[in-house]
């Protein structure tokens, strides 16, 4: 699950939204070009899902109160399951299905990203101004890797799979009084800055998305393939590092505790443990099955000397060239 928190596609999120809200009915666009005819796809968001760009681009440029010229008016979210997110939801719900789950999904997501600026009066997707579209495909841009090496063309259509959500979400509130900034990652240490803006951690909101995902969609992520597994594998201590490789040799061997695995491992990505005694009494009634996985006896082949097995394999060559030639 990719959950990205942008200025804008455009580049400019200062001015109107015009622009992005523009070059985000592309794929209507193209049909139009094209001849094909095909239904157009309308914004959406918690009210409403046949919204017309037109609405979108005029209550997001008319809700910037006290806001100056070279202030954030918007903030573009990207929300991109994965080629295996995408397999389950098509397998579940089929092509029209899926649309319109990511839809209700990308509602619940704006339900989160309400509730991590931790402000009164902002706690639901109710309580925000924003609009969502659903797109079918992705393009090729120039920093892509497959457009640096050559391989594809800046615009080309990328393969697979490619259903996403794109929200433009408004700097303020539906009210127009309080201002809201997902660049505020302070994390409390600037607690005046915090009170005006709202405290906002982008890693807790990306969290909540895969959390949310998997909740809702029945999905069954594999530890590898958690956000918390990633950045600690990337960015964490080798106390860190160790305990998640603990983590998902555990997870091979005992499906069983599959929930009170994905808790330790944003507590380990959390740095909530330094040592496996801490991790392991922190689940409760999980703990004793936990450790009693930890002290199975685990077989390692026996070691052997690259040079000795090389020297077998000669004799035993050797010997059946023999014994090929007294068969002549």
């Amino acid at each position: 699950m990719f959950i990205n928190i942008t200025t804008s596609e455009t580049g400019d999120n200062k001015g109107s939204s015009g622009a992005l809200v523009n070059y985000l009915e592309k794929e209507n666009q193209m049909q139009i070009e094209k001849g094909k005819g095909l239904e157009q796809e309308n914004w959406f968001n918690g009210t409403g899902y046949e919204i017309r760009r037109q609405e979108v681009r005029m209550k997001i440029d008319g809700n910037i109160a006290k806001l100056g010229r070279i202030d954030s008016k918007f903030f573009l979210i990207n929300i991109s399951p994965s080629q295996k997110e995408l397999a389950h939801l098509y397998e579940k719900y089929g092509k029209e299905g899926t649309k319109e789950k990511l839809k209700e999904f990308a509602v619940r997501v704006m339900d989160e990203y309400a509730k991590n600026f931790k402000r009164t009066g902002v706690n639901s997707h109710k309580d925000l101004l924003w609009y969502g579209k659903h797109e079918n495909y992705r393009y090729y841009k120039h920093t892509d890797k497959e457009v640096k090496d050559g391989t594809r063309q800046k615009g080309e259509r990328k393969d697979g799979r490619q259903d996403h959500i794109q929200i433009i979400v408004s700097r303020k509130d539906i009210t127009n009084r309080i201002k809201l900034s997902p660049q505020n990652t302070s994390k409390g240490n600037n607690k005046v800055h915090s009170a005006k803006l709202g405290e906002f951690n982008r890693t807790a909101f990306k969290q909540s998305g895969e959390s949310l995902f998997d909740a809702f969609f029945g999905f069954d992520r594999g530890l590898k393939d958690t956000l918390a597994y990633a950045n600690t594998m990337k960015n964490g201590t080798a106390e860190q590092k160790m305990l998640m490789r603990i983590l998902d040799g555990i997870q091979h061997r005992n499906i069983n505790l599959s929930q009170p695995l994905k808790e330790l491992t944003i507590g380990v990505a959390d740095g909530l443990f330094e040592n496996v005694g801490q991790m392991v009494s922190s689940i409760g009634e999980f703990g004793a099955d936990l450790l009693s996985i930890l002290m199975e006896p685990v077989y390692d082949s026996p070691q052997t000397n690259p040079v000795e097995e090389a020297e077998k394999r000669r004799r035993k060559k050797a010997s059946r060239d023999i014994s090929h030639g007294h068969s002549l």
